[in-house]
């Protein structure tokens, strides 16, 4: 008995260093600028964008085979970020002010098909009764609107209270 777990720890030392000896070795150089996108992107994997997650469309960036306003949930703060990384210019046309879902409680008959699809679970409720949506975690990819089939989701703009309102950034005038 002691021969077994001797032997068996022995093995699993060996093949334990074996592997750390491959994963130093044979390891696969990844592009840096990629990782780097990927680590600006929101992280959800909610598809908005056509790819099949952040991962795809990081690497889409990378290429130049995606504008840089892929992401919706990102927004504009995103896209300002991934263009100065990337080195190019924005025609200055955002998408807009930033959308949150709402959920018009008159309407709602609890289905709960809509917190299925929501990639942050910013939807709470139980089936069969009214649900709600967690703003501060909604990042207003839509996915819930398509799916609720009484039409009771809706992307409405950000009202702005003292929690979310920000003090105007003044222009820059630098030809006067």
């Amino acid at each position: 008995m002691i021969a077994a777990v001797c032997s068996l720890t022995l093995l699993g030392i060996a093949l334990g260093w074996l592997l750390g000896l491959a994963a130093r070795y044979l390891r696969v150089e990844g592009n840096p600028l990629q990782e780097e996108i990927q680590r600006l992107l929101p992280g959800v994997n909610c598809g908005q964008c056509g790819y099949p997650g952040c991962a795809g469309a990081a690497e889409a960036l990378a290429g130049g085979k995606a504008a840089v306003t892929l992401c919706p949930p990102g927004g504009a703060p995103l896209v300002q970020a991934l263009a100065a990384r990337l080195g190019v210019t924005v025609d200055g046309a955002t998408s807009g002010p930033l959308l949150l879902a709402s959920v018009d409680e008159a309407t709602c008959i609890g289905c709960a098909h809509c917190g299925k699809h929501c990639p942050t679970d910013a939807i709470i409720g139980a089936p069969k009764q009214i649900h709600g949506v967690i703003q501060d975690a909604c990042i207003g990819c839509g996915l819930c609107v398509a799916v609720c089939p009484t039409e009771c989701l809706q992307l409405r703009p950000v009202v702005a209270t003292l929690k979310t309102w920000h003090w105007p950034k003044p222009a820059l005038n630098l030809g006067v």
